[in-house]
C-alpha cells in the first residue's frame, strides 16, 4: 500500500466584474491527502500562472484510481528537483502495479540516491511505457519472457514428523 494518492485538482481565479468566467486550471498531483494536494496545486499555479490562493478558488478535488491495479506495468517519470548545487531534470523508469506506486518508489529512490526531499521534487509527467520503448537496462532485464529466478537452499521435508530420521548419515543437498 502506497502512502501517496493521485488527485485531480481543478481551480481558477476568483470571478470579478472584469472577468466573470475565469479560465479553469487542472492538475494531476501526487500527495498523501487532499490538503497537501490543494497546497501543491496553489504552489505550482502561483509559479506558472500568477494566481495565488488569496485571489483564487478550488472548483473540485477528485482522487484518481488505477484502472488495472493487478497488472504489472512499466512507467516513465519525468521529474525536476532541486539539489544542493542547483536544479536538475531527470527521466526515470520503474516497474510497478500503479502510477501511485511508481511515484512513491521514485520519491524513495530520489531520497536514497540524491538526498532529495518531497518538497524539492516536482513530478512533471508520468506515463506508461511500452516494453519496446523502455530505455533503462535495469528495467529491460526484467522484460525477458523466459525470466526465471533461482530457488536456493531448498530443503526436502518429510510428509510427516514420524518419517523424519533422528540421525542422518549425510548432509542435506540444498541446491
Amino acid at each position: 500500500m502506497s502512502r501517496l494518492n493521485e488527485y485531480q485538482v481543478v481551480g481558477r481565479r476568483s470571478p470579478t466584474e472584469k472577468e466573470p468566467v475565469p479560465k479553469l486550471f487542472r492538475m494531476r498531483l501526487f500527495a498523501p491527502n487532499e490538503v497537501v494536494a490543494k497546497s501543491r496545486f496553489w504552489y505550482f499555479l502561483k509559479q506558472v500562472n500568477k494566481v495565488k490562493k488569496a485571489s483564487g478558488e478550488i472548483v473540485s478535488v477528485n482522487q484518481i484510481f488505477e484502472k488495472k491495479p493487478l497488472a504489472v506495468k512499466n512507467f516513465g517519470i519525468w521529474i525536476r528537483y532541486n539539489s544542493r548545487s542547483g536544479t536538475h531534470n531527470m527521466y526515470k523508469e520503474y516497474r510497478e502495479l500503479s502510477r501511485v506506486g511508481a511515484v512513491d518508489t521514485c520519491y524513495q529512490d530520489m531520497a536514497a540516491r540524491h538526498r532529495a526531499r518531497f518538497t524539492s521534487i516536482q513530478i512533471i509527467k508520468v506515463a506508461e511505457v511500452k516494453a519496446a520503448d523502455v530505455r533503462r537496462p535495469y528495467i529491460k532485464q526484467l522484460l525477458d519472457p523466459k525470466l526465471r529466478f533461482p530457488l536456493p537452499h531448498r530443503l526436502s521435508r518429510p510428509a510427516s514428523k514420524r518419517f523424519r530420521p533422528v540421525f542422518s548419515g549425510v548432509r542435506p543437498s540444498t541446491f
